[in-house]
């Protein structure tokens, strides 16, 4: 018989303790697991060095067969069968983006042409073409004709003439724009680091501003009783009284708001309506007639109108004038006939209204 010492007695409790203290299935079942993560990562590492993935090895029993291929066979070749497509040409030509030009281009005036129309094809201000021209027009965009070459900068501002002694800092300083608008121009083609600039270099001062000379019939304002008749010229003449205006004016002629030459803006502060030659030119209000016939200035056959509410209208480039200086007319009474003479490049109808002496928007006040 076997003799127990009490420390071997007491490891043996131990013993059966610890193998009651867990039912079989639980043992096992952890066993199963371990065994189930040490084959997982044995083949994790297969495949890791094999060079093959997890996701390939699954989708490789999903793949289809090659029996279930079978019906996605290619079309035969026909290399003789006319097919349908849509023919694409080439396009030699190059759409610029605006404002890409860099340098001066050389427009001819033609017949028809305005100032406000050759800037909004070159897609420009009418002052950029006015300024760049200064000698020609001096100003003035009556002065175009036909025939003329004007000079078009390549972006709106001031296309200037280098003059002896001019300075980079002055220059800019007087066109309110700074050096470097100047210097950093393309166009320009300056060394920025030693700007030498030869004296009749024509030089582009991109976004630069300045008053305009403008060139008009001089009117003196009067006192209530309107504007009074001081235009110098053959037609001129100071009528004592007459119709009074309503303050409502109509179109000057038969179509409306339709403008074929200048839109009013500061250097032409006026409106081009269109008409053919000959056409009816109407009285825009009621008023007197305080000129009636040429005038300087490229005005060409000229009416003007005292409304005597503080309001004068002037009516230009008539090709015949039907009234007096110093008659009476009604609102909607013909004046003359739509012509070209004076500074003009075709029929139109140059439309001014003053203001005690002052210009205005005629688009503000016709209706």
């Amino acid at each position: 018989m076997p003799i127990f010492t009490p420390d071997k007695q007491k490891e043996k409790k131990a013993d059966s303790g610890l193998k009651g203290a867990y039912p079989n299935w639980l043992v096992a079942g952890t066993w199963g697991i371990a065994a189930l993560m040490t084959a997982l990562m044995v083949f994790a590492l297969v495949q890791y060095f094999s060079g093959r993935s997890l996701l390939a090895f699954v989708q490789s029993f999903t793949r289809p067969t090659s029996s279930a291929l079978e019906g996605s066979a290619l079309p035969d070749y026909e290399p003789q069968k006319g097919f349908e497509a849509v023919k694409r040409g080439a396009e030699p030509d190059t759409v610029l983006p605006s404002g890409s030009r860099k340098g001066i281009v050389e427009y001819e005036v033609a017949t028809g042409d305005s100032l406000f129309g050759i800037a909004e094809r070159y897609d420009l201000k009418p002052e950029s073409v006015l300024w760049a021209n200064d000698r020609i027009l001096n100003d003035d965009p009556h002065l175009i004709s036909p025939g003329v070459s004007l000079r078009i900068p390549p972006v709106d501002g001031i296309l200037y003439e280098w003059k002896e002694g001019d300075k980079l800092d002055h220059i800019a300083g007087l066109y309110k724009i700074t050096v470097d608008d100047i210097l950093l121009y393309p166009g320009n083609n300056l060394d920025i680091t030693n700007p030498v600039i030869e004296p009749g270099t024509l030089i582009m001062l991109p976004g630069a501003k300045r008053e305009f000379r403008t060139w008009v019939v001089p009117v003196v304002a009067g006192d209530n009783a309107g504007v009074t008749a001081q235009i110098a010229g053959p037609g001129s003449c100071s009528p004592g009284g007459g119709a009074v205006g309503s303050y409502a004016f109509s179109w000057p002629t038969a179509y409306g708001a339709q403008v074929s030459g200048n839109d009013y803006w500061g250097g032409h502060q006026a409106l081009d309506f269109m008409c053919y030659e000959g056409d009816g030119i109407f009285a825009s209000d009621s008023g007197v007639v305080i000129y009636a016939g040429p005038i300087s200035g490229g005005y060409g056959n000229l009416v003007a109108i005292d409304h005597r509410n503080g309001y004068l209208t002037l009516y230009a480039h008539l090709s015949a004038i039907n009234v007096g200086c110093g008659q009476s007319v009604a609102k909607g009474t013909v004046i003359g006939a739509c012509g070209s003479t004076g500074n003009s490049t075709g029929a139109h109808l140059h439309f001014e209204v003053r203001q005690n002496g002052a210009f205005i928007n005629p688009w503000h006040v016709l209706n």
